[in-house]
């Protein structure tokens, strides 16, 4: 989920890769029309407006005594700041569960970093955890205690990974020395793991050997399912039924289903193909709109099919939300195309009021789009077998942001408004694989590089993560919404009406809007409590623990940026301590915090911390043999390591009780 203006690769220097060309308004516009309105003044979206105009400090001491009082977490906060390990709340153990190369398979060799190989990279832990998602163990004792981990392994960092690599400065692959032997374990350590996991004696450990104990990476084998399967645009001359796909790429976030499924979203796909399309392929402008081919990765170089010169479709058949059996290591996971194809940032699901099954997504670049899918067939609470398919049909749709406060969801149907064939879109199967040109013409409202959407259990509000949006430029906003070069995002709530998530249309309210308070030129709009370490920057995933508070992970923080690495706050959605937070973790130097994952007695919060060490975001030259940081084994010559962390209480209890 990494800012593709950070990473050190060429695709991610470009500000123009895959962006949106449309003339549809930005939130940034909304929000402007909407605050000059009457309703300036009412209820949160008032504090927000009066942010831009009035001191944050001020309004932060105004809501001080409510938010010390109303505050739902109890926990000391951490002081923010940057150094080479984690630090989490007076009180907590952050234990490391589990590390790049660390076994996943039964018999899987010892770690070592000077002697990767593919084979073995395939039955170790791989590289950049991501999304985290817990399932209880059927039968278990305790079912908060003993369970499976489903892990994402977003993507991998060379210079951290490989000892011995030189940087290049030209356009293109960052790094010239790159051999087949090195992208095919890079190809190994992406994809994702399920790792089964026991708490005994109030410790986390992996349970070793366990038969449920999965790697999944680039090349394992997938079935295409939904409008898209089999289509011609998603053929190959390795697969002609356009139905079977090699492996998944650059998951981040995802969701666990009802009927006990992992769903893993494929995000920054585009940066792993190289080569040119002819001049004239229809494909042409599809690509284009998704940044393909990116330039970032040397696969291209060595497999034909990451080259789009030789296999023009084969970035079809990425960019999916895949469906997934953590309890069958065997079975064949699905990508599922009636999700559309997207930058995927979240597939979080919530069963609506009528029974059927409803999955938030947003598509995680400047200026692109909120989703939502809502199933046709109804979720069958009985029999979770039942459910393995009701994923292939339903209604995709899209958001627009009124400036009255509402949030139509246009759909993305084929055949409507001009989603036909004079358009491009000759079926439902055009649509989902080109959806960002589909919701370009249906007049989307295009966000600050949207991220996790989810629905809180307890309240139904749901809320849309927006990092940043630094290429939003002065004649966008006005006064009323002064964000221009947007570098620390907000966080939007929108009300379905009655619960219903099937409706075509919510309420939206601006809940806060990210960044240091007492820079009053940020704009910032959330209070603070009695500490400075209360804001944050750059919200990216969230999570509800059962008693449906909002926990929210960063990424993009720095030294250089704001002086703190990323971490995990606490933040406040109701009552008078609405829009407080408090930082509970944060991660070591050039590391960013994903997929906190509560157990459902929220005695222990699993979080993963991925790209510790990473140059670009420390401000720093880093490597293999020279790191940053060596967390979390800071041994001699050993380099920085991606890992789950276990959070429990000292003690016992529930997290921030």
């Amino acid at each position: 989920m990494r800012d593709i203006l950070t990473r050190a690769r060429a695709y991610e220097q470009s500000e123009n890769v895959g962006r949106n060309p449309t003339d549809n308004p930005t939130i940034g516009d909304v929000i402007a029309e909407r605050l000059g309105r009457r309703d300036i003044l009412k209820g949160a979206l008032g504090v927000a407006a009066m942010a831009a105009t009035v001191s944050p400090l001020a309004l932060a001491a105004a809501g001080r005594a409510h938010a010390q009082s109303a505050t739902r977490y109890r926990f000391d906060e951490i002081e923010a700041g940057v150094d080479k390990t984690h630090h989490v709340a007076a009180g907590y153990d952050a234990d490391i569960l589990i590390r790049w190369g660390d076994p996943v398979l039964a018999g899987a060799p010892a770690f070592d970093p000077r002697k990767q190989t593919a084979a073995t990279q395939r039955q170790q832990f791989g590289y950049n955890c991501d999304f985290l998602g817990y399932f209880p163990m059927p039968g278990a004792a305790n079912p908060s205690h003993h369970g499976l981990l489903a892990v994402n392994l977003e993507y991998t960092n060379e210079e951290l990974m490989f000892p011995g690599l030189k940087r290049q400065d030209v356009k293109g692959v960052l790094f010239a020395d790159m051999t087949k032997e090195l992208v095919d374990i890079e190809m190994a350590a992406h994809g994702g793991a399920v790792i089964e996991v026991r708490r005994e004696n109030g410790k986390w450990q992996v349970v070793a050997n366990s038969k449920y104990g999965r790697r999944i990476d680039a090349t394992t084998p997938m079935e295409i399912t939904g409008p898209a399967a089999g289509h011609a645009r998603l053929q190959t001359s390795a697969d002609p039924s356009g139905r079977r796909a090699l492996g998944m790429i650059n998951n981040c976030a995802g969701g666990v289903t009802p009927w006990g499924t992992w769903l893993t979203c494929e995000e920054n796909f585009h940066g792993y193909f190289n080569g040119k399309l002819p001049d004239g392929h229809r494909e042409a402008s599809n690509h284009k709109r998704y940044g393909v081919p990116g330039n970032s990765y040397a696969w291209g170089t060595f497999h034909d099919r990451f080259n789009v010169t030789k296999e023009p479709n084969e970035p079809n058949r990425f960019g999916w939300i895949v469906e997934i059996d953590p309890f069958d290591p065997n079975s064949v996971p699905k990508k599922r195309t009636a999700f559309g194809r997207g930058k995927h940032e979240g597939a979080a699901g919530i069963i609506n009021s009528d029974g059927r099954y409803v999955v938030y997504s947003g598509d995680d670049q400047r200026f692109d789009y909120v989703y939502r899918f809502v199933t046709n067939a109804r979720v069958d609470r009985a029999n979770p077998k039942a459910n393995r398919d009701i994923l292939d049909d339903g209604v995709l749709s899209v958001a627009r942001y009124n400036v009255d406060g509402t949030v139509d969801w246009l759909p993305l149907v084929h055949g409507q408004g001009p989603l036909t064939a004079a358009n491009g879109f000759a079926s439902q199967a055009d649509v989902v694989i080109a959806r960002r040109l589909a919701a370009d013409l249906v007049g989307a409202t295009k966000m600050d590089r949207p991220e996790d959407v989810e629905a809180n259990p307890v309240t139904q509000k749901v809320y849309v993560i927006l990092t940043n949006n630094s290429n939003r430029k002065p004649d966008q906003v006005d006064a009323a919404n002064p964000r221009a070069d947007n570098r620390f995002g907000h966080i939007i709530e929108m009300a379905p009406p009655g619960g219903d998530h099937a409706a075509a249309q919510f309420r939206w309210e601006m809940l806060v809007r990210c960044g240091d308070p007492s820079v009053a030129g940020v704009g910032a709009s959330f209070s603070t409590d009695t500490t400075r370490n209360g804001w944050f920057g750059m919200p990216d995933n969230i999570a509800f623990d059962s008693q449906g508070r909002l926990w929210v992970a960063t990424d993009g923080n720095s030294k250089s940026r704001t002086g703190r690495t990323d971490g995990l706050w606490g933040v406040e959605t109701e009552g008078p301590g609405r829009g407080t937070s408090r930082h509970f973790f944060r991660v070591p130097v050039g590391a960013e915090l994903c997929g906190p994952c509560f157990t459902p007695d929220d005695e222990t919060l699993f979080v993963a911390v991925q790209h510790p060490g990473e140059g670009v975001s420390a401000g720093e030259a880093s490597t293999f043999e020279e790191p940053v940081t060596r967390w979390p084994d800071f041994k001699p010559d050993t380099p920085p390591r991606p890992s789950v962390v276990a959070i429990t209480k000292r003690g016992g209890g529930k997290i921030a009780s």
